[in-house]
């Protein structure tokens, strides 16, 4: 069980921006964010303007910025939904890795994706580590699935923009949760809430599914 962070676990932004209104290039990576849900920057190009923005930065002070993060309700209970129900829950994600590590240590999700920044002794860079994309996000996914021993067709994903199309193509349930007209178009339900747990209903019919 597949979820995204930026836009879907984060409502209305995402991880870097609102990191960025503290590292103090919002408006610049902003803007670089709009013109990729458009497709005039890739993703590439945007990981790029963001990590020079963390230039000097440490590794701590990150972390202590991330419990500030807004996030939507629900998500616990979701996770924990999941593991009642035999579903493993995964971060399938292009938020930077201390993003994703935030999160899986907070609510109990197995792993997460991402791309990476470099680091020389507890500061970032402001370089890229290694860089990671949509195609990456869905490759990662369908990696965690087989080392699972499960088909695509038992798999779902939870999403909301062009980052998540290549693995709702993949997967045999796609949840477009608060998400973007293209999103809406590729995936098998859409679910408007403030609160993750509404997407439950549509998870259980991959439980259902299972039996």
């Amino acid at each position: 069980m597949f979820f995204d962070v930026d836009g879907t676990l984060v409502p209305g932004t995402s991880s870097s921006v609102f990191l960025a209104g503290f590292l103090g290039h919002r408006d610049e990576l902003a803007r670089a964010e709009d013109a990729y849900a458009s497709g005039d920057l890739d993703n590439r190009q945007v990981s790029e303007l963001d990590a020079e923005g963390w230039a000097g930065v440490r590794e701590e002070h990150v972390l202590g910025l991330l419990d500030g993060l807004p996030l939507v309700t629900g998500i616990a209970e979701t996770v924990g939904w999941c593991r009642r129900n035999g579903l493993v829950p995964v971060l399938a994600t292009l938020a930077w890795s201390p993003v994703g590590g935030y999160l899986t240590d907070r609510f109990g999700f197995l792993t997460f994706s991402g791309p990476r920044l470099e680091t020389v002794g507890n500061r970032f860079t402001g370089r890229v580590a290694r860089h990671f994309d949509e195609y990456d996000k869905r490759d990662f996914a369908l990696a965690q699935a087989r080392a699972l021993g499960l088909a695509p067709d038992s798999c779902a994903a939870v999403g909301d923009s062009r980052s998540d199309l290549p693995l709702f193509a993949s997967v045999a349930l796609s949840v477009a949760f608060n998400a973007s007209p293209g999103a809406r178009a590729a995936a098998t339900v859409t679910v408007d809430d403030g609160d993750l747990t509404s997407v439950v209903p549509a998870l259980s019919r991959l439980v259902t599914a299972g039996r």
